[in-house]
């Protein structure tokens, strides 16, 4: 069977799944002051990065309308879409709509869409969980089935540079804030289950934050040597090395993936914050 596979634009794909004719991205869209930024190929992280440290306010995203997964859904037989968390945005809400409102019009279309309950990389290897299902083999009800029990054990960390952008979305007091800049905190942060965001410990400096997160990951995994680690960074590749090579020390994962941020995920990320997943 032919296969599409659909991420919205907070997917962060690796250059060789960019290139791979099965994939596809649904661009959402960034508000910030008078500038609309959108989330494709044009997107252009200095530049973005640059307009959200001189603005005053908290850049806003929008997601995509359904119209735009339903273009994407004509073609392959079996259609599989990859959204952000539902608690983060309204993408996977848009991807539902556009589903049911095709099958509408062609029942026998096989359409999956998945809350990745995470965002950046973590969206990234539910997209190559898939493909490496369906490669197997798979028909399209046994890798849903197999890729929604993925999704549920995979786990999300993040660490931030800056938590400018939790002060500016009023997540933060300006006076947290300013004392986690005064004293160097950074937070290490992850996802729960249902996708929202919580706050696992904190450090001083972001070496010590990245290697307690590294930490926090071995404690954490099961059976490393059967799954793939995703590093997302933004704008700061030698990071996410970093973060590999501890990993790689005291972890077996199977294998490790980096990947840079696109639009969404550096709105999330900020200049540069490091994203995992596994």
């Amino acid at each position: 069977m032919s296969y599409k596979i659909i991420g919205d634009s907070c997917t962060d794909l690796p250059q060789s799944l960019k290139n791979d004719e099965h994939f596809y991205l649904v661009p959402l869209s960034i508000q910030i002051d008078e500038y609309n930024i959108i989330d494709d190929a044009t997107f252009d992280q200095k530049d973005f990065l640059a307009k959200v440290k001189e603005s005053p306010n908290c850049p806003k995203s929008s997601c995509p309308a359904p119209e735009a997964f339903m273009n994407l859904f004509g073609g392959e037989d079996d259609i599989y879409v990859i959204t952000l968390s539902s608690n983060l945005s309204g993408s996977y809400n848009s991807a539902v709509l556009a589903r049911n409102l095709y099958l509408d019009e062609n029942p026998l279309k096989n359409i999956l869409v998945i809350d990745s309950c995470s965002a950046s990389v973590g969206q990234t290897l539910i997209a190559m969980k898939i493909k490496e299902l369906i490669e197997s083999g798979l028909a399209f009800d046994d890798v849903a089935k197999e890729v929604t029990k993925y999704r549920d054990q995979l786990n999300t960390m993040f660490v931030l540079e800056t938590l400018e952008s939790l002060r500016k979305n009023g997540r933060l007091s300006n006076i947290k804030a300013f004392i986690a800049s005064a004293l160097n905190i950074k937070p290490i942060m992850g996802s729960t289950n249902e996708g929202t965001i919580i706050q696992l410990d904190q450090a001083r400096g972001m070496n010590k934050a990245l290697t307690i997160m590294v930490k926090l990951t071995k404690e954490d995994v099961k059976n490393p040597e059967e799954r793939i680690l995703g590093i997302a960074h933004c704008n700061n590749y030698e990071r996410a090395v970093f973060v590999k090579e501890e990993m790689q020390k005291q972890i077996p994962f199977k294998d490790i993936v980096i990947v840079d941020t696109a639009g969404i995920s550096s709105l999330y990320a900020n200049d540069g914050g490091i994203v995992i997943a596994y």
